[in-house]
């Protein structure tokens, strides 16, 4: 016996995943399926972060693209994220976008040891851990200042960097 749509239970709605904030195949595809960091390209603690993990991802599998390069901005709108004020980096990691505390717990494990074993605190309920990002975020331009020019890699790591 067959159900006609009208008599049929309404499925539950998901509630969507916390630090999970879209789904870009898109862009994984542009990095050939690398992980990729998307950071404020004018903010120095970004840069700092950025040269950090170049350093300490050896098997250099992240990629980095900077929020306000063109790709970058094709990047947010196409995802329906703020394309003009940047309060978080996003990892993108199999297509699936994460943001503030996921994306920065996801994203050490590519850097060599002993950054990786900061993913435990993964195990910690999102909200607090997204307070403190929200926190540092707010205050990152105060404490660590801007700048006008996006990262420009060496030639040795620009393979690394999507335009």
């Amino acid at each position: 016996m067959m159900m006609d749509q009208a008599s049929r239970p309404a499925r539950p709605k998901r509630k969507p995943e916390p630090g999970r904030v879209g789904y870009d195949p898109t862009l994984t595809g542009l990095s050939h399926g690398a992980p990729i960091m998307v950071y404020d390209g004018a903010c120095n603690l970004c840069h700092g972060w950025v040269r950090f993990a170049l350093k300490r991802d050896r098997a250099e599998r992240l990629r980095f693209l900077a929020a306000q390069s063109p790709l970058g901005q094709e990047f947010l709108k196409r995802n329906r994220l703020p394309a003009q004020t940047f309060d978080s980096f996003y990892l993108v990691e199999n297509a699936v976008i994460l943001h503030k505390s996921k994306g920065f717990l996801s994203m050490v494990q590519y850097l060599r040891w002993p950054w990786p074993w900061l993913a435990v605190f993964g195990i910690l309920p999102t909200y607090p851990l997204d307070r403190l990002y929200d926190w540092i975020a707010q205050n990152r331009y105060r404490w660590f200042g801007r700048r006008e020019l996006c990262l420009i890699a060496d030639e040795a790591k620009a393979e690394r960097f999507l335009t």
